[in-house]
């Protein structure tokens, strides 16, 4: 199995990318995202989780992630985890995952955890001007998430865009190449979906080497 790292700023295109890319690949694939690892503030009232900084690295439950990233690599199904962006509480469901031939991770701080970065075959930047990223956000989370003009702009100056300076923005020296111009640039498509191909023959190589192995 491949695990494919996609990072960036909220609104760079990182679950655009992840889905050309999955359905540029002739294998099976899988697109999972960091987002569906949030830690669980259930417990805590409405008004409170409203008060978490959801774009801090450690509102992410990477041990979770991780176990979940075994679990796969071991041949083992996992169930799909889910979150609930107007009420901030997880929304997992009895939904399996059966072991692809790659999975897609994408979120803002999958290269925060290294033990989850040593699991990646390819770690991918995705490079977008900050300003168009706020334009993208404000319009998803109008449409999908529910949210107000004035809800965004606050949740933008008091966590997004301090997180983003601190944290994302320097992801980009722990990535193997950056993409440029949001998730539709067919030359990254093309060249990532080349560079999976190619690492899965050499596994299938692989294994078929060690299997003849055994057999002597």
């Amino acid at each position: 199995m491949i695990i494919v790292g996609i990072c960036g700023a909220s609104g760079s295109g990182k679950s655009t990318l992840a889905r050309e890319i999955k359905d540029s690949l002739s294998c099976n694939a899988v697109i999972i995202g960091q987002d569906c690892y949030y830690r669980n503030h259930a417990y805590l009232p409405f008004e409170e989780r409203q008060k978490i900084n959801y774009d801090a690295p450690e509102v992410f439950d990477y041990d979770e992630l991780r176990a979940d990233m075994q679990l796969l690599e071991a041949g083992m199904p996992i169930t799909k985890k889910g979150y609930d962006y107007s009420n901030h509480c997880r929304a997992d469901s009895e939904e399996l995952i059966q072991p692809p031939d790659v999975v897609i991770l994408e979120g803002i701080h999958v290269f925060h955890d290294a033990r989850l970065m040593e699991k990646m075959s390819l770690k991918v930047y995705m490079h977008v001007d900050i300003d168009i990223c706020l334009l993208r956000r404000i319009e998803r989370d109008i449409v999908e998430r529910g949210r107000t003009i004035d809800n965004i702009g606050k949740q933008y100056m008091a966590t997004v865009k301090p997180m983003y300076e601190e944290y994302i923005s320097k992801y980009i020296r722990k990535a193997d190449f950056a993409v440029m111009h949001g998730g539709h640039n067919r030359l990254a498509i093309d060249a990532i979906s080349a560079y999976i191909s190619a690492e899965l023959w050499k596994q299938k190589v692989e294994a078929e080497r060690i299997k003849a192995v055994k057999a002597d």
